[in-house]
């Protein structure tokens, strides 16, 4: 047994020990449709405004409560219904750009768009007429102009995040004055027949038009990442002065926030949602049904119980008091569930790559002699060298993992194999590490680490605490290559204590790039330079130009291609440094509910599972 996975085991013995004599638990004898979920996180959030928060269980709550107008499946390049029940890009006629089987036909879209006399490619959608929002009001065309417009103007909204998200639609707005600049959102009512956009009588509450930049990516991020607000609560209660997302908000704001009416599938119960759990409602009214005509998803309650430590989540699972946790566990953990008969454990391969990136475009305000060594290209490829993945996976992750190429695109339709430069022997590639740092470093001390002017190369890698596993095997590892590295706590806000303005030498960051985020995603992690995910602030001419083309190619093929040339550029200039993907392990108890599923990247509380679950009957407990 390995001495993190025996500490783990002994803390949760520790903890079973002092909470041995608690007192029953709700969820024992509840024969209700009520799945139990283990929450771990500091606290629960008080505000459940969609567009406030990214932390914690927010978002969860958020995408359960309120809806996009279409959810984007990866696996099949497939958009499907939520809000909107049809939709179409629309040729220079007016007619939808699709082929004889109802798919959007790339072919003939690039025809009618990639030359010079077009400014935007139009498109047609068509709301659900049954979907309604959970104060009985039903979801039309004015809760459409009104999210998408507020999410366009940063005076009203005060969200970088909306804006980000509609980018690539051609609705914009003065940043200083808050006045519309360019129109790109048409309903019946907002001159959508004017501009030739043709709506009926009969269509003015559900057929709305965008126009966006012509860019393939271009729908994803509009159609599955805005979440759509209700106009009648919010159009009268914001403002300039009280814009929607708003750390002192007004009392109407507040109580907007507090009491959400959303057009997902569940809503909030106020009275029984606390700052130790959440309860969410089935929603009987939820516009969308299964194949039979029943509620789409089993389950009629979901409460959320709040644990501030993981160990005591995995007891109260262990002991029938929750029914599935939320968040993954470590995978050594899962070994603590082994000679359980009514726990289901699940391991998905993960999509994040988790990468040590260095600060090589440090400000001036922040320079120091590390960070300023950290612009060298030849330093950066000898630390990349001596990255050790297998060995990471193995020691880190106890084997639950795979290795991420170079690159940072992982296999599929976007992988470049040339641009895996970082493949082969551990030992040979140690072995170059040391020759390169030879040229630039030959003095050492007595402890062998390399010196500078008579000073170490030594680094601040910043994480969470979570991570500490990872910076220590970082340690050994470069310590091989006699570099330096130790752990910096980030804190609650890295991005604005630390990252935004360039004050670090490495961190550790998350990256996923899919077909269905990287229009945005390259430009955030390699490009902008302003409050983005490009923390080490890389400048590269040639990969600004390669993105911005790549984005503005309606050919596939080509597009496709552009990206995996993008892959090598940005693998050799050795910024974002692959240490692994980890897959992701998660735990439920199936006494009371079967039927959980996985799929790539989610752990069992998902919403496959929630339209699978059936409840266990008393008598086949």
């Amino acid at each position: 047994m390995r001495p993190r996975i025996r500490l783990a085991v002994l803390l949760l013995a520790l903890i079973m020990l002092c909470t041995a004599c608690a007192t029953d638990y709700e969820r024992r004898g509840d024969t209700s449709s009520t799945l139990y979920i283990g929450e771990v996180a500091s606290a629960f959030p008080t505000s459940y405004m969609p567009w406030f928060s990214r932390d914690g269980v927010a978002p969860t709550i958020s995408s359960m409560v309120y809806s996009t107008l279409l959810s984007y499946d990866e696996s099949t390049d497939e958009y499907e219904p939520l809000l909107v029940k049809e939709w179409a890009y629309l040729d220079r006629q007016g007619n939808p750009i699709l082929t004889e089987d109802g798919k959007i036909d790339y072919d003939k879209l690039e025809s009618e768009y990639s030359g010079k006399d077009t400014s935007c490619i139009p498109i047609r959608f068509v709301l659900d007429e049954n979907a309604t929002w959970s104060d009985g009001e039903r979801v039309t065309v004015e809760d459409i102009y009104f999210t998408f417009d507020l999410a366009a103007n940063q005076k009203l909204s005060n969200h970088a995040g909306a804006l980000a998200w509609v980018n690539d639609l051609l609705h914009k707005y003065d940043n200083n004055t808050g006045k519309l600049r360019r129109k790109g959102i048409y309903t019946y009512d907002t001159g959508a027949n004017e501009k030739g956009y043709p709506i009926s009588e009969e269509e003015r509450d559900t057929v709305f038009y965008f126009e966006v930049n012509k860019v393939l990516g271009a729908i994803t991020p509009l159609v599955s990442t805005v979440l759509v607000l209700p106009e009648h609560i919010y159009a009268d209660i914001i403002s300039f002065d009280n814009p929607i997302n708003n750390t002192s908000p007004s009392e109407d704001l507040s109580y907007a926030y507090q009491h959400p009416v959303g057009c997902g599938p569940w809503t909030l119960d106020r009275e029984k949602t606390n700052g130790q759990e959440i309860v969410l409602h089935r929603r009987d009214d939820y516009h969308i049904k299964d194949e039979n005509g029943g509620p789409l998803y089993k389950v009629d309650t979901l409460k959320f119980i709040l644990y501030q430590e993981i160990n005591v989540a995995i007891y109260a699972l262990k002991k029938g008091h929750i029914d599935v946790l939320d968040s993954s566990i470590a995978a050594n953990y899962a070994r603590l569930f082994e000679k359980e008969d009514s726990v289901y454990v699940a391991s998905a391969p993960g999509l994040f790559t988790q990468c040590l990136v260095l600060n090589l475009n440090v400000p001036s305000d922040q320079s120091t002699r590390a960070r300023e060594q950290l612009k060298n290209p030849v330093l950066r490829k000898a630390i990349a060298l001596a990255i050790d993945q297998e060995a990471l996976i193995d020691f880190v992750l106890d084997g639950n993992g795979r290795r991420a190429p170079a690159g940072l695109v992982l296999e599929g339709d976007l992988f470049s194999a040339e641009a895996d430069i970082l493949l082969g022997d551990a030992a040979e590639k140690l072995q170059e590490a040391n020759r390169l740092l030879d040229t630039l470093y030959p003095q050492k001390d007595e402890n062998g680490y390399r010196l500078d002017e008579g000073k170490r190369l030594s680094y601040q890698i910043l994480a969470n605490p979570g991570m500490q596993d990872t910076v220590s095997y970082l340690q050994v590892l470069f310590q091989k290559i006699g570099v330096e590295v130790s752990f910096a706590a980030s804190g609650n806000s890295p991005e604005t204590t630390y990252l935004y303005g360039g004050n670090f030498d490495m961190t550790l960051q998350g990256v996923s790039l899919t077909p269905a985020n990287i229009d945005i995603m390259y430009n955030a992690h390699f490009s902008n330079l302003n409050r983005s995910s490009n923390y080490g602030r890389l400048t590269n001419k040639e990969i600004n130009q390669g993105i911005a083309a790549m984005r503005t190619t309606l050919n596939r093929d080509h597009k496709y291609q552009m990206i995996r040339d993008l892959e090598k550029t940005i693998a050799e200039e050795y910024y974002k440094l692959p240490l692994y993907c980890q897959d992701v392990t998660s735990v439920a108890r199936t006494d009371r509910f079967t039927g959980w599923t996985v799929s790539d990247g989610e752990g069992v509380f998902n919403m496959d599972s929630l339209s699978q679950l059936q409840q266990v009957t008393q008598e086949g407990r």
